[in-house]
């Protein structure tokens, strides 16, 4: 198994406590509304908390996959969210999972800068090629812009 690493931040307008509350706490609720490919995430594990594993129903290619998405830790006073997709029928067959780890600052203008270490563990000796990296860096990043586009829509969120 070899693990590789990508790192990047993502900025957005909303405070940090919002867009927390958003991508953290209530994720399950809030992302099968706005995400067009998820259809459901339901809890199969725990309350939310660290060791929670939420089952995450996907519309890939107009068929049904799901990867389980496993709570790693969740601190609500520094805004760290992390978490691993652990299984799956959605997890790509050369990678055994991938973790990721998130913090969320402040950022220019009562905005928030989302800081993201991920690390996937690859199967034997396969290596993610830059466009692979880049595809998954830019799902995030366009998640992240949907949840912000969300919030400032919707103030009272």
């Amino acid at each position: 198994m070899g693990v590789q690493t990508q790192e990047y931040a993502t900025t957005a307008s909303v405070s940090p406590t919002r867009l927390f509350k958003a991508m953290s706490i209530d994720f399950h609720n809030l992302f099968p509304k706005i995400v067009e490919v998820i259809k459901s995430i339901e809890l199969t594990e725990g309350t939310g908390a660290a060791g929670t594993i939420k089952k995450l129903s996907i519309i890939e290619g107009g068929e049904t996959k799901y990867v389980l998405h496993r709570v790693d830790e969740l601190d609500e006073a520094k805004f760290v969210y992390n978490f691993s997709i652990i299984g799956g029928t959605g997890l790509a067959d050369t990678l055994e999972k991938v973790s990721f780890k998130s913090q969320l600052v402040e950022g220019p203008n009562g905005g928030s800068i989302r800081n993201v270490h991920v690390d996937y563990f690859t199967k034997g000796d396969y290596n993610l090629s830059e466009e692979e990296l880049k595809a998954s860096q830019a799902k995030v990043e366009g998640l992240v812009k949907l949840v912000d586009g969300y919030l400032l829509a919707n103030p009272d969120y």
